[in-house]
């Protein structure tokens, strides 16, 4: 026995599930299986397009880009194939995930094509079953009819139809029509019977007491309800009323879509069930129209006890009475549903108890909040808000008949009501009595609703806003705490009510605020001021206009779709980046709705800030809400403050102007902070404060015009809101209005009043007294006249005699007895800077190049002179140092002044006629000390421990036209500037003004560079024609009276020394003055000729009789005598005696072996 595919035993027959191949059992393979399978190409795209597309499209663009980008910029460009690079890299990311998920498309292909298959298979299997249903259902009435056996006995007995069903008879056979006059006479027999009985024994309801009886029925009109039509069945006793037609009397308002749905006429199925339930009720004591089917027992009727007179219109008015008032509170659940669908879902629950009679709505529900792990639940209830707004409900009630003025019927309708029962009945009563049904609309709102406790007259609706359109009966009936509304069928909206509704709790909430605003203790002081806080009408809700400052003002008021509170702006394009930020406020307000004045305190603040820290900007100042200051330190700005704005002083960095912001307005103070580094957080703490007088800065004039509100200000659009008229503009507090001008001048008198005082501090460290004196109009120079403030001239200034600030300064008593100390530049953003006034005592008139035209000069960029009122302006840049850059300036200022004036007094005082003043500006004295060898001279250091030290620079200027008293120093005018040959000197002259007092000095100065003027120039021609000469000689100065000349052997020299009297001593270079004699000469003669030191210049005394005798025979004026080292002679004659010297000793020194090189 074999084991076949499946399991199947193969035992000569061959299984459905075996297939033979060449006589053999084979079971098929996976791929025959799969060649079976349907194949599913359903949303699957080949790879191989979106690559192609991916790459044609790049390929596109990429010429597009080639084509468009040179008409681009540089930053176009580069823009452009930025973002084309980021688009075609997420494109290209995307391809590249495709391609990894194409790696399993055969297996997702396999997987589809298995349940196409599977679902095919399932397919047959249920029409299988649907066509075995079929069979079962056809062949069920396929079955033979019982036998007709009489017919059949007849046709086979007569051969034909003995009779015909009743059926044929009345379908085949029509009734004779009834002519027009039997028509109208049937109709007016009938409405003369409904006329009799409606007047003498049916009990008509009071409601529906107004009927027209035609066309053979009667109309009952019933106010506000319906208007049925009704028709006798016959004019017999028993014959009863049946019911023909309704139309209910009500309008539908507000939205009318879907309303189609409730047609006031019904139709159809409505119809029907309406129609079957009037005819049960008008016809419920009455016996039936047709006996029961025999064997079938009847159910009992009822019957009328004894005494009772059957009512049927009476049951019928209730009956359509009910019907009237549930559709027309159907209508009103299907408005609330549509309201819902909306957009009020959320916030806005309805439910219909299970009779259908009353409709309740809940509005303003919120979600309720999650709850947190491990929170308290008794404080989580205790804060907990209520999850709804409050509930609307609209019930069908019945009213019970009340007497007096609260009677529904009038003293009329009652007696008339009377007189038909008693005409009627007599003694009997009827079997149903009226019941009045009306609608009850009742408004319960919830306790502690956004935290608010309404006052019981917010809690009931006046009647006037309720009284619907057409329509007088719509009252308000307190029952209980809760007004009770009439419900008007006129005019079916819901959404009108409920926003009536929603409206009233509104306005109760708002008053709720206005006046917990006006008397918290937290707003008290803020906004308990008329005009603060208004209850307006803004687009129809209820609100509250806030005014926070100036003209800003938020509306805060309820959402009527969820109620939630809300904080918004007026329309302003100032306020239009305010929203995120009313949002979040309002965020936390829902949550908390307690703390509304906190919140509003919190936003008042903010705007605030927000206005101080534009006007700011405005002037491109830096500001700071918050500084590291401990909690002790803010106190010291005061109880009352509320909120702090730090500007910082852009010059002072350390000191701020402090904009403190209190309940009623800005107080302003100037403070001086210091980091305490020691501490983790480097805290600052403050160390001086000082409050600000605004009107004493800005002057009596100082007046902030009141805001008008609600109309729009310069510059913005207000949106005015509804309620207020536009005519009538209350006037908003001057408080909290900075101008930019007054924030302006307060910043610059917070600078003026820190650089004064920096400059008062380096005073009072010097011991230096000073005063204030009031600033007058004329600053100190005027080329400084441009740095100029609004402020300045109500800016005092510092005023220090010259005793006192310049005591132990140099050339102090050139200064007059006042100085003047202004600081500048504290109004603007530049550095601020402080200028020193001195008025000197003599006017030296600069003179020179830098001199010019102009009265007032500026040699340097710290001095300014004014030549005509002789006042020098020293600027400083660092308020910090002023002082020490004042003395210092002043210290080289003075200097220079002295000696200008004293090189100016030289060629009358000395005689000195050739000493001339060539350039002064303060800085540097440039002169003449003989013939056109100059000199410059400038001061450097003044204040080093040292005195200070000079700088001098030697040169040659052109030679005056017209000098025939000037000392003849060469012989011959130079006709070109050339070397000074004092330069050589200059080391050993700048100590000699060190020395003594200045005048003295500069005298000492100037004399010994006119008495050396003549052996310089001559041992720089020396020099010049050695050089030419390819000798090896050089000249050079020892001090500032001694010079040399060194021969070409570096063994031998003369030396050159200036001595009292205008003498001049040539001397051996191995020699001293101060030798003891003779003899010491011989000896040195005989010395070492290779030793290291100056060796005697061999026979110098015969050399010094030559140069003599050629002196003389050249005609040399003067005096002059030999010594045993050298010679002496006048200054006149040195340069020719020391010309004939020279030549003597180097001849003699070139002709001696190994001698000096020519």
């Amino acid at each position: 026995m074999e084991q076949a595919v499946n399991g199947h035993v193969v035992n000569g027959t061959t299984s459905p599930h075996t297939f033979l191949q060449n006589g053999d059992a084979h079971e098929p393979s996976p791929e025959e299986l799969e060649r079976e399978l349907p194949v599913v190409m359903d949303g699957q795209v080949p790879l191989g397009e979106l690559i192609s597309r991916l790459a044609q499209s790049m390929y596109a663009e990429l010429t597009e880009m080639a084509e468009t980008m040179p008409h681009m910029s540089d930053a176009a460009r580069k823009r452009y194939v930025a973002d084309w690079v980021v688009k075609i890299k997420r494109q290209v990311v995307k391809l590249y995930a495709i391609a990894k998920w194409s790696r399993d498309a055969s297996v997702v292909q396999k997987a589809m094509n298995i349940t196409a298959f599977l679902m095919d298979q399932n397919r047959q299997f249920e029409d299988a079953i649907m066509g075995l249903k079929y069979g079962r259902d056809s062949l069920d009435p396929a079955r033979l009819r019982n036998h007709d056996l009489l017919t059949s006995l007849d046709v086979l007995t007569t051969g034909t139809y003995r009779r015909l069903p009743s059926c044929i008879k009345e379908i085949v056979i029509p009734p004779t029509p009834l002519t027009d006059e039997e028509v109208a006479k049937t109709l007016a027999d009938i409405e003369d019977a409904m006329r009799y009985r409606l007047r003498t024994s049916e009990i008509i309801p009071w409601e529906m007491s107004q009927y027209q009886i035609a066309d053979g029925r009667v109309w009952f009109t019933a106010p506000r309800l319906f208007e049925a039509s009704l028709c006798l069945r016959g004019a017999g006793k028993n014959d009863g009323w049946f019911f023909v037609n309704v139309t209910f009397l009500f309008k539908v308002g507000g939205d009318q879509t879907g309303m189609q749905e409730f047609p006031r006429t019904p139709a159809g199925a409505l119809k029907r069930n309406i129609t079957d339930e009037a005819d049960a009720r008008l016809a419920f004591y009455l016996p039936p129209d047709e006996p029961p089917p025999p064997q079938v027992e009847a159910p009992p009727r009822p019957q009328l006890p004894e005494g009772v007179v059957d009512a049927p219109l009476v049951r019928v008015f209730n009956f359509l009475q009910m019907m009237s008032l549930s559709y027309q509170l159907e209508i009103l659940w299907y408005q609330a549903e549509r309201m819902r669908s909306l957009g009020w879902a959320d916030f806005l629950t309805v439910e219909m108890t299970k009779n259908r009679q009353t409709l309740v709505v809940s509005y303003w529900v919120r979600r309720p909040p999650p709850v947190a792990p491990g929170s308290q639940s008794s404080a989580r209830n205790r804060n907990r808000l209520p999850l709804l707004g409050g509930k609307l409900s609209v019930a069908i009630v019945q009213v019970k008949e009340k007497v007096g003025r609260k009677a529904m019927r009038s003293p009329k309708a009652r007696v008339l009501a009377e007189l038909q029962e008693r005409s009627k009945l007599e003694r009997a009563r009827p079997s149903d009595e009226v019941e009045n049904l009306r609608f009850e609309v009742k408004w319960e709102p919830e306790p502690e609703a956004l935290s608010v406790t309404l006052a019981p007259e917010d809690m009931r609706i006046p009647p006037d806003q309720l009284q619907i359109v057409r329509l007088r009966a719509s009252i308000m009936v307190l029952g209980g705490r809760s007004p009770c509304l009439v419900q008007n069928p006129d005019d079916l909206d819901f959404e009108s009510l409920l926003r009536r509704v929603i409206r009233r709790h509104t306005e109760g909430i708002m008053k709720f605020f206005q006046i917990q605003l006006m008397r918290a203790p937290l707003t008290r002081n803020v906004f308990s001021a008329p005009g603060e806080i208004t209850f307006v009408a803004n687009e129809g809700v209820p609100s509250l206009r806030v005014h926070l400052c100036a003209d800003e003002v938020v509306i805060l008021t309820v959402d009527p779709r969820t109620g939630r509170l809300t904080l918004r702006d007026t329309g302003d394009l100032a306020a239009a980046g305010r929203g995120p930020r009313f949002a979040v406020i309002s965020n936390h307000l829902n949550e908390s709705p307690q703390r509304l004045p906190e919140a509003l305190i919190r936003l008042r603040l903010s705007t605030i800030t927000d206005l101080a820290e534009q006007k700011v900007h405005y002037l491109g100042l830096q500001s700071f809400r918050e500084r590291n200051f401990a909690q002790e330190e803010l106190f010291k700005l005061g109880p009352d403050a509320r909120g702090t704005l730090y500007i910082q002083l852009a010059n002072f960095p350390t000191h701020y102007l402090v904009l403190v912001i209190t309940d009623n307005d800005y107080r302003y103070a100037l403070i001086n902070v210091k980091v305490q580094r020691e501490t983790i957080y480097n805290s600052m703490v403050m160390e001086d404060i000082g409050w600000l007088n605004v009107r004493r800065i800005h002057g009596d004039d100082f007046t902030v015009e009141a805001g008008i509100g609600p109309e729009p200000v310069v510059g913005q659009k207000r949106k005015r809101a509804d309620g207020l008229p536009a005519s009538q503009g209350e006037p908003y507090p001057a408080s909290f209005r900075l101008e930019t001008k007054v924030l302006r001048e307060l910043y610059a008198y917070c600078c003026a009043r820190v650089a004064y005082t920096k400059v008062e501090q380096q005073f009072k460290l010097r011991g230096i007294p000073y005063t204030h004196v009031n600033s007058t109009s004329n600053v100190a120079a005027p080329e400084l006249a441009h740095i100029q403030s609004s402020l300045a001239r109500s800016i005092p200034a510092l005023c220090v005699l010259s005793s006192d600030i310049l005591s132990g300064a140099p050339a102090a008593e050139a200064a007059m007895p006042n100085i003047r100390v202004i600081p500048l530049n504290w109004w603007s953003s530049e550095q601020a800077k402080v200028v020193t006034c001195v008025k000197l005592k003599y006017v030296q008139q600069p003179i020179g190049k830098r001199a010019g035209g102009s009265s007032v000069i500026r040699p340097s960029k710290r001095i300014i002179y004014d030549t005509r009122e002789a006042i020098v302006s020293f600027l400083s840049d660092d308020v910090d140092k002023c002082v020490d850059e004042f003395l210092e300036e002043w210290a080289r200022v003075s200097k220079m002044v002295v000696i200008a004036r004293e090189i100016a007094q030289m060629s009358t005082k000395y005689l000195w006629t050739d000493v001339r003043l060539l350039s002064f500006d303060l800085q540097t004295v440039e002169f003449a000390y003989a013939g056109d060898y100059t000199l410059a001279l400038t001061c450097t250091d003044q204040l080093a421990s040292s005195g200070g030290s000079y700088h001098l620079r030697f040169s040659r200027a052109h030679p005056p036209d017209a000098h025939d008293d000037a000392m003849d120093v060469d012989g011959a005018a130079a006709a070109e500037p050339a070397h000074n040959p004092h330069e050589d000197v200059e080391p050993y002259m700048r100590h000699l003004l060190r020395h003594g007092r200045l005048s003295s000095a500069l005298q000492r100065l100037v004399g010994l560079l006119r008495e050396t003027l003549p052996i310089v120039a001559e041992l720089e021609d020396i020099r010049a024609a050695a050089a030419r000469a390819g000798a090896g000689v050089d000249t050079f100065a020892k001090s500032a009276s001694w010079f040399r000349v060194l021969y070409g052997d570096l063994r031998h020299a003369l030396d050159f020394r200036l001595m009292a009297g205008a003498r001049v001593v040539i001397l051996d270079g191995s020699h001293s003055l101060f030798d003891d004699g003779a003899d010491s000469y011989a000896e040195r003669e005989n010395n070492n000729v290779n030793a290291v030191a100056l060796q005697p210049i061999p026979h110098f005394a015969a050399l010094v009789q030559e140069a003599i005798k050629a002196a003389v025979a050249h005609g040399v004026s003067g005096q002059f005598a030999p010594i045993d080292i050298g010679v002496i002679c006048d200054v006149a004659a040195v340069r020719v005696v020391g010309r004939m010297l020279y030549r003597r000793v180097f001849e003699k020194l070139a002709a001696a072996p190994g001698g000096a090189r020519t």
